[in-house]
């Protein structure tokens, strides 16, 4: 799976929330930062993150 950094970005801007607040969620910086570059993720990381800013998990995925 990957994320849409575009729908993630403005994701985190409607949550008002930074890289500080989903590592506090318990989303390592190093995995927030290969998926904003562009690597895969599993299913549960993604679920975190969506999670973490308050989306569903749909809002945030790399469109197929």
């Amino acid at each position: 799976m990957k994320l849409n950094r575009e729908k993630y970005e403005l994701a985190r801007a409607r949550s008002c929330k930074g890289m500080k607040d989903l590592v506090a969620a318990g989303i390592p910086k190093g995995t927030l930062c290969r998926l904003i570059g562009g690597g895969d993720a599993r299913p549960e990381t993604i679920g975190k993150i969506a999670r973490a800013l308050g989306v569903d998990v749909t809002e945030i995925l790399e469109d197929e």
